[in-house]
């Protein structure tokens, strides 16, 4: 693996979702791999899981971690990303030089940027990430990009997997849906698009049957939904589900904006019942009795607290594809 900025820089998406598992088993068994070497986390937008699983995986291999924050009154001042440009503007320094620079401080840089929710087709451009990858000359991975976030993902995949070995009572090919959660600004459809590429993946593969749910007006970009079915009414998209993953995300087709608050959206306990005895699941941060009732994250049925805690096993997995090329 040279980079990793989506689904298709994985090879073989089984063996890096076992990869995981055994860091979870025995974190420092591969410490020799990223020794002498250093990462650099870059941060457009501010982060807290992400972060921390990232530098706690990176130290689990050896590795040195080098944080650097973004942006007016942060760490670094602006970066322009366009080409052949007159900067004079707000942008001290282009990607070209500053890419480049951070390319001979480390040997792999890890980048999250978020998108804008203003211009769609520039978001889907993820200039920032190829950017980087064009200038940096060293390993990218994506921490969570306009379109994707390609480590929460792979963390759900963990996370889906590890409770299969749990318990007996999920079949071998679960019924796994995402559904959109009511939220009052608009945010990114990066997590959602990028479940949806990942569930399709393995639904493909013949181990999970998948599902989206959510209002009219709120389809993701065809090229993410694939071949998932797409129900319009939650309860019947939640009938026998075996997990349940909330997101909220703004319209794709009406950029950004929020179309609908509608409260009867959110997850409750009598959402659940309709499952059969389903895992719920959520990136976090999670805005409790807004999105999500209390007691559904609170209950045993909760996945999302060890589904975090995934992040740093996915983090680990990668990493350790990335240095096992250097």
């Amino acid at each position: 693996m040279t980079n990793f900025l989506s689904l298709a820089d994985v090879t073989n998406l089984d063996a890096l979702i076992q990869s995981g598992l055994d860091a979870k088993a025995n974190p420092f068994a591969d410490q020799h791999l990223g020794k002498n070497k250093t990462i650099g986390l870059i941060f457009f937008n501010s982060s807290l899981r992400t972060r921390l699983s990232t530098q706690k995986a990176a130290q689990n291999l050896g590795m040195n971690v080098i944080t650097l924050n973004v942006g007016a009154g942060q760490d670094s001042w602006g970066l322009e990303m366009e080409e052949g440009v007159i900067m004079n503007g707000d942008k001290a320094e282009h990607i070209r030089e500053a890419a480049a620079v951070i390319g001979r401080y480390c040997d792999v840089i890890a980048i999250r940027a978020f998108a804008e929710l203003k211009d769609r087709d520039k978001d889907y451009r993820e200039q920032v990430m190829h950017q980087f990858a064009k200038y940096a000359g060293v390993p990218i991975v994506n921490l969570e990009s306009a379109t994707r976030h390609p480590l929460q993902s792979l963390a759900d995949c963990i996370t889906i997997q590890e409770a299969q070995l749990k318990s007996s009572l999920i079949p071998a090919r679960p019924k796994v849906v995402l559904t959109w959660l009511p939220h009052f600004k608009p945010l990114p459809q990066a997590v959602a698009n990028s479940f949806c590429e990942w569930m399709n993946v393995r639904a493909n593969a013949g181990h999970v049957e998948f599902v989206v749910t959510h209002p009219e007006g709120y389809e993701l970009a065809p090229e993410f939904v694939g071949n998932a079915r797409v129900i319009y009414n939650q309860d019947e998209a939640f009938a026998g589900a075996d997990f349940i993953y909330g997101k909220n995300w703004s319209s794709y087709t009406h950029y950004g904006q929020v179309l609908t608050q509608d409260p009867s959206w959110a997850v409750t306990m009598a959402d659940l019942r309709l499952t059969n005895n389903g895992k719920f699941m959520h990136c976090l941060p999670v805005r409790r009795n807004l999105k999500v009732a209390d007691e559904v994250l609170d209950s045993p049925q909760s996945l999302v607290i060890e589904q975090a805690a995934n992040r740093e096993w996915s983090a680990q997995a990668v990493l350790k594809e990335i240095l096992k090329t250097m």
